[in-house]
């Protein structure tokens, strides 16, 4: 998710001249390329053990910062009439534009030519925006209530009981990675500072190493469908009350590494810095390139399951989502992304934000 997204949806009114924080930008930036290297990775992990521990690895923390991140732009989203026009430019237009597109380019490379457009099942990675548009939603009841985050954690718990929730917009998974979201709202910027330390970027040295360890040890062992945060336990075929202890186990661990993540993202302006306003594009792109590459063959070679391949599967998944973030791609693809949506609304609906405006001025 770009940090212009994030700040013009959920921020009340950025100033124009407030300089960006490039530690944001590199985050986002590194959050989107382990994303699009996960989605590399998936179709070498029934021949490679350690692939497939990386990839448990990755998605137990790439999800979960990224939401920490949204939350904690959101935390001035109180529903004023500016941001939700921001919501609907920012969130639902992509989500449909993005939504029926997928459908289309799945009946294609899955050769389901009947396949229905659903707009309340999300396919591949258009969850996120429906699962964002809801927590933002949300924000205000999320910034009055006590104890935020143990309330939320206790949603997410008891989602896990509820196979019946079922697929509308993704409400299991929403609901599930819901925490993460909320903790971002509480989040202050002293926090962030606190995490980038020199004790805490040494210390996630052994944290990820150990990590690693486990994730070897686990994926024969465990299913890595509990870091999707998508299915109930009885769903993943584990009792009801396992779920109620695996959330809280995850949502602490997932903590670690984001915070451990974060201790190595460089606050400096770098040459990646520019490319974290445009993760949304990337996110929502690199899905095409990694689904048609099934399609077009890219895996059936040999070579390309065994450790050489991992290593070029991963350099060109990261290359590509580069790409994708790159200015003349926003450029391009701004009006379906990104579009201007002001003649869709009444021009009363930003009244009253003039009036506090001018009457401040006075």
């Amino acid at each position: 998710m770009s940090q212009h997204t994030l700040t013009a949806v959920t921020a009340p009114s950025p100033a124009p001249t407030k300089q960006r924080d490039a530690f944001f930008d590199n985050a986002k930036y590194a959050a989107i390329v382990l994303v699009a290297v996960g989605h590399a990775w998936e179709p070498l992990r029934d021949g490679s053990r350690a692939v497939s521990a990386m990839y448990m690895l990755v998605y137990a923390f790439h999800m979960p910062a990224f939401i920490v991140i949204s939350g904690y732009f959101s935390r001035g989203f109180d529903g004023r009439p500016e941001q939700l026009k921001r919501l609907v430019s920012g969130l639902v237009v992509p989500y449909v534009v993005f939504e029926t597109a997928y459908t289309l380019f799945t009946r294609w490379t899955d050769q389901e030519p009947d396949r229905p457009i659903s707009l309340l099942d999300p396919l591949y990675l258009t969850w996120f925006l429906a699962a964002l548009f809801l927590w933002r939603l949300t924000t205000p009841l999320w910034r009055r209530v006590r104890l935020p985050v143990p309330l939320a954690l206790a949603v997410a718990m008891l989602a896990t009981l509820s196979p019946s929730i079922g697929n509308d917009l993704d409400l299991q998974r929403a609901l599930q990675f819901l925490p993460y979201f909320v903790l971002g709202l509480s989040l202050k910027p002293e926090h962030f500072r606190l995490v980038r330390r020199r004790a805490v970027r040494i210390a996630a040295v052994p944290v990820f190493a150990g990590a690693f360890v486990v994730a070897y040890w686990a994926v024969p062992r465990m299913t890595g469908a509990w870091f999707y945060h998508r299915d109930s336990a009885r769903e993943l075929g584990a009792p009801e009350w396992y779920g109620m202890l695996m959330t809280p186990v995850l949502f602490v661990c997932s903590l670690v590494l984001v915070a451990c993540f974060l201790s190595w993202v460089p606050g400096r302006r770098m040459w990646c810095t520019v490319l974290g306003v445009g993760t949304l594009y990337g996110y929502l792109l690199h899905g095409f390139v990694a689904q048609g590459s099934k399609y077009w063959g890219w895996y059936d070679p040999a070579w390309i399951h065994r450790p050489l391949g991992a290593v070029v599967v991963t350099l060109v998944g990261a290359a590509v989502v580069t790409v994708l973030c790159t200015p003349p791609v926003r450029r391009a693809l701004r009006f379906v992304v990104e579009p201007e949506l002001g003649w869709l609304f009444r021009r009363e609906a930003a009244e009253p934000d003039r009036e506090r405006a001018a009457a401040a001025r006075t």
